[in-house]
């Protein structure tokens, strides 16, 4: 048995997948997905998602922005040690939303309604026992206390971030149900629905930042409250699509909710791959600060402003990705959906197009930084010019391979959205963990050696280009192995006349 077939497999009528049918009788805004326009669908998808995930990214950024102008260098510092554990909450939302997600497209294509149900009740069950774990976590203080430690927390913003941490631990259920289940209106077929919920949550976030930092000047704890304002209009817009909205082809019914031994395991499954790339972003911001705290402190720029600015540059690289991961989950309700329809022609056509829409929207992304890279990096409140010029060089550096790099988030969700957990969690820690983490350690001391005009400071930002073009030689190899696989399935379902 594959992995497709063990977590997916067949469910379907042969001669329903043939005539792009799944049996069981589906609503019209799931089946056409099997029938309509590829290049349609995955444009009305795709728009809504790309925009959402920037809405969704946009949290730390307005956080960012609103403390850089209002408190300088020690806001966006503090930001910048908190940001790992941050992205740990949104590993967490991805693993168990994009996971359920994934299992409920897979399950809609075999024609599988109920199943779907209960992989979007028992995510919402998985939500609830982070939340417990995660609240309880960030109010030990001994656990506080080694969060800071390993984010490389100096003397000097300590506090701050902590507060910024602890804020959001305990809000971060809005955060999970939220944007993980989130992820299901979409296969439920309204994009526009789930770019609503999203773009709710960011104008909240706008406005409370707005009122709590700049009006009231309550600083790092009226940035994180904020947040979690915003959050909370997020998550009560998704709640009511699936609870009180008559439009929704799926319910979240109280006995979906009671844990179910069966999904869960397939749930966190499919999910691993998704959050195994937010889990090397965060292991990635963990050894990125404590590099910069040792190597700032022996340049000139010093250890608080190396932070605020290699932080500044995170959080652009971190934007600029986010329209070609809103791409890679626009079309995993296709790529699943098809797949589990046995229709592998639609699968091709819908990997190659997204493929083609990622490209297209990360050369326009690197094109935006090299125009505007002045006024990109001056909203973050990065006034000093040798600090500018600094991040500016750092931003351009890390950006190099950006053009390209959509084609392999698109390949890792592609195993992922189609039941292949295992190719799609090597590719997916092969960009953070396989290769950016030992190029961290190992450039510093060796590139001023090699090249004497830069730093050890220079050569943590030049680690992410050479890691990028290795991930993206691995992903073309197999991405190639699954086309011609995908063309031999297809020749074998043609009907012999």
């Amino acid at each position: 048995m594959n992995e497709s077939e063990a977590v997916g497999g067949d469910g379907l009528d042969r001669e329903a997948a043939l005539q792009g049918r799944p049996s069981g009788g589906s609503d019209d805004r799931i089946t056409r997905m099997g029938t309509d326009s590829i290049p349609r669908l995955i444009t009305e998808f795709a728009i809504p998602s790309i925009i959402g995930m920037l809405v969704n990214g946009a949290y730390n950024v307005i956080d960012s922005m609103f403390l850089g102008q209002a408190m300088g260098s020690i806001g966006l510092s503090a930001t910048t040690v908190a940001q790992p554990i941050m992205i740990v909450f949104l590993s967490l939302c991805m693993l168990i939303g994009n996971g359920g997600n994934a299992l409920a497209a897979l399950r809609l294509g075999e024609g599988k309604h109920a199943d779907a149900e209960r992989s979007l009740g028992n995510t919402m069950f998985l939500a609830i026992v982070l939340w417990v774990v995660i609240a309880i976590g960030v109010s030990v203080p001994s656990v506080m206390d080694a969060i800071l430690d390993i984010s490389s927390a100096t003397d000097e913003v300590r506090g701050y971030a902590a507060d910024f941490i602890r804020i959001l631990g305990f809000g971060v259920l809005f955060q999970i149900v939220g944007m993980g289940l989130n992820n299901f209106i979409r296969t439920a077929g309204a994009p526009n629905r789930a770019l609503l919920t999203m773009v709710l949550g960011a104008l909240v976030c706008i406005v409370f930042n707005y009122l709590f930092v700049m009006r009231l000047g309550w600083g790092v704890h009226g940035s994180a409250l904020a947040t979690v304002v915003g959050q909370a209009a997020s998550c009560a817009s998704v709640l009511w699509f699936f609870v009180v909205s008559k439009s929704s082809p799926l319910k979240l019914r109280l006995r979906a909710i009671r844990p179910d031994k069966a999904i869960i395991p397939s749930i966190l499954t499919l999910g691993v791959p998704s959050s195994l790339v937010q889990v090397g972003m965060a292991v990635v911001s963990f050894v990125v600060n404590m590099l910069l705290v040792v190597y700032g402190a022996q340049s000139a720029i010093g250890e608080t402003a190396a932070l605020a600015s290699i932080g500044v540059v995170q959080r652009i690289a971190m934007f600029t990705v986010l329209p070609l991961v809103g791409v890679a989950v626009a079309i995993q309700p296709l790529l699943g959906f098809n797949y589990g329809a046995r229709l592998f022609g639609r699968v091709r056509a819908t990997l190659g197009y997204g493929i083609l829409g990622a490209t297209s929207i990360a050369l326009l992304m690197w094109v935006s930084v090299h125009v505007w890279p002045v006024q990109i990096v001056s909203a973050f409140g990065i006034s000093d010019e040798s600090l500018r010029e600094f991040t500016i060089f750092a931003l351009k550096v890390q950006l190099l391979m950006l053009p390209v790099v959509g084609f392999q988030i698109i390949g890792a969700n592609y195993f992922q959205a189609t039941g292949q957990p295992v190719r799609s969690i090597i590719l997916s820690m092969s960009r953070q963990i396989l290769f950016l983490i030992p190029l961290l350690f190992l450039l510093p001391p060796w590139l001023p050696v090699a090249l004497p005009q830069f730093t050890g400071l220079d050569a943590i930002y030049f680690a992410a280009p050479m890691a990028d073009a290795l991930s993206i030689v691995l992903t073309g190899i197999l991405i190639c192995v699954e086309l011609r696989k995908l063309k031999r399935k297809e020749t074998e379902l043609r009907p012999i006349s």
